[in-house]
This record gives C-alpha cells, sequence and structure tokens, in this order.
C-alpha cells in the first residue's frame, strides 16, 4: 500500500525521480514537519538531497542512508531547513550548494538563476523565487517544481519581515505559474500538490484579496495604522494563535502598499 503524507520519517515516493522523508517537528510555521527531498534517477546509486531539515541526529541519520548522497541543495535559509546540513555533510562529505554563502560545504559553490544542475541521474534548473527570504529559490525537474517555502501544501506562505518583501514574492509567484504548469508542486512543508501553475494562481488570487482587505482597513483605520491594528482588522475571524505570523505578513503588505 502505498505511503501518504504525513508519513514521519518514511521515505514516500512521490514522482518517479522524487521521494520524501517528511521530519518530526510539527509546528505553526512547519505545519506537519518539514520535507527532506530525495531526488534519484532511474538506476541511480547515488542521490541529491534538497533540504536536509532540521538538526535532529536521527532525522539527519536517515536521510544519510538513502543512497551516496552526490549533493545537498538549499531552497532558503531557515533553521528547519538548513539545522541538519553539518551533520549530513560530516556524514557523507556531499558539497553543499544554496543561495547564499554561508551556508556552503565541501566546495559547493553559490546558486545561480536558471543553471541547469546534474546529478545522481536527475537534472534541476534553479529557478530564483525570492519573497518568502530574499535567498528563496525553488529547482525544476522535468515533471514536478520544489518550491521550498515559496508555495506550501497547505495554507499559504508568510512573508520574512527581515529580508522578504511582497513585491518579489508575487513576482515569484508570476515565474512559477510560467515553469510550473503540469508540474507537480513538491513544498518544504504539507502535502505535495498536482499543479504548480495553478497554485501560484490561487495564491496570488488570495495576495490579491488580502491587499484589498488591508486597503479597506486603511481606509477605515486611518492611512498610518500599524500592522498589529490591521491584523484586528483584517485576521479577526483567525485563531490569536496564528496572528504573529499574520502579523507579518501585513507588514510585507503595508511596506507594498506604501512604496
Amino acid at each position: 500500500m502505498a505511503l501518504e503524507h504525513p508519513a514521519y520519517e518514511q521515505l514516500r515516493q512521490v514522482t518517479p525521480t522524487a521521494a520524501v522523508l517528511l521530519a518530526r517537528n510539527p509546528g505553526k510555521m512547519t505545519l506537519d514537519g518539514t520535507n527532506t527531498w530525495v531526488l534519484r534517477g532511474p538506476d541511480s546509486d547515488e542521490v541529491v538531497i534538497v533540504d536536509p531539515g532540521p538538526r535532529s541526529r536521527d532525522h539527519i541519520d536517515l536521510v544519510a542512508q538513502q543512497g551516496k548522497v552526490a549533493l545537498i541543495l538549499l531552497t532558503h535559509r531557515h533553521h528547519d531547513h538548513t539545522g541538519g546540513i553539518a551533520r549530513l555533510h560530516k556524514l557523507t562529505g556531499a558539497p553543499v550548494r544554496a543561495s547564499t554563502e554561508k551556508y556552503l560545504r565541501g566546495g559547493g559553490a553559490l546558486l545561480s538563476d536558471g543553471e541547469v544542475i546534474a546529478a545522481a541521474g536527475v537534472e534541476l534548473t534553479v529557478v530564483a523565487t525570492p519573497g518568502h527570504t530574499a535567498d528563496s529559490v525553488s529547482f525544476l525537474t522535468d515533471d514536478a517544481v520544489l518550491t521550498g517555502d515559496t508555495i506550501l501544501g497547505r495554507g499559504t506562505s508568510v512573508i520574512d519581515a527581515k529580508d522578504g518583501t511582497l513585491a518579489d514574492y508575487l513576482s515569484s509567484l508570476d515565474r512559477l505559474e510560467q515553469v510550473g504548469e503540469g508540474r507537480r508542486a513538491l513544498p518544504g512543508h504539507g502535502p505535495d500538490l498536482p499543479d504548480t501553475a495553478l497554485v501560484a494562481r490561487e495564491y496570488r488570487a488570495h495576495r490579491e484579496q488580502r491587499l484589498d482587505q488591508v486597503r479597506e482597513a486603511l481606509a477605515e483605520l486611518g492611512d498610518g495604522a500599524n500592522a498589529l491594528k490591521v491584523v484586528k482588522h483584517v485576521y479577526a475571524d483567525v485563531d490569536k494563535k496564528l496572528w504573529p505570523a499574520a502579523r507579518m505578513s501585513v507588514k510585507a503588505q503595508l511596506e507594498y502598499l506604501r512604496g
């Protein structure tokens, strides 16, 4: 019987070349946990690991057992995706590549937008998709897009107030719509989804709806209203536990509208 999400710490095959190990780190920001993607071409004894996951000895040891690790790739800097880098690199010796120099290991180079990476019998095209964070990237394969936290398997992504911007995020959604038609979405959290382009369109429509709601809130509260006041107005029907995340998104929306 085929495994279904969530299947903690069990290798679940999703496409002919992509399988996932779900880390046991559920939470408000991680949903069921972090998805560590294991890519392998036909008949290859090597694998590419996308997002090692959190700093969990058990999880990283299991990742290292999936085959000879040829390469480790990161979608973005958040610790629930990068915390296991040091141990996985130590166990496998595999180079680590990312968009931020801080995370490079073993001679791995910075990722470049449009670059084609061939390893473990698979080809991946790097697609810069900033917005959730400034360093966010996605990886395009023949039949899927590994979207990191730019597109999630459930709910919507948060704009990181440190360096993410809504303008970048909307542009990234447009780009994922262009490249994702007919390609499965393999997200950093939550279940995989059948069509990346469709989800990107839905995400953009949701963001535009929220922007309209923020505009309406500002018309009522005044143009100088801060993010928390807008959250209380727009997200009144949302669990207050989620308000801190909503505040991050509203802050990004206010910056976008005030521009």
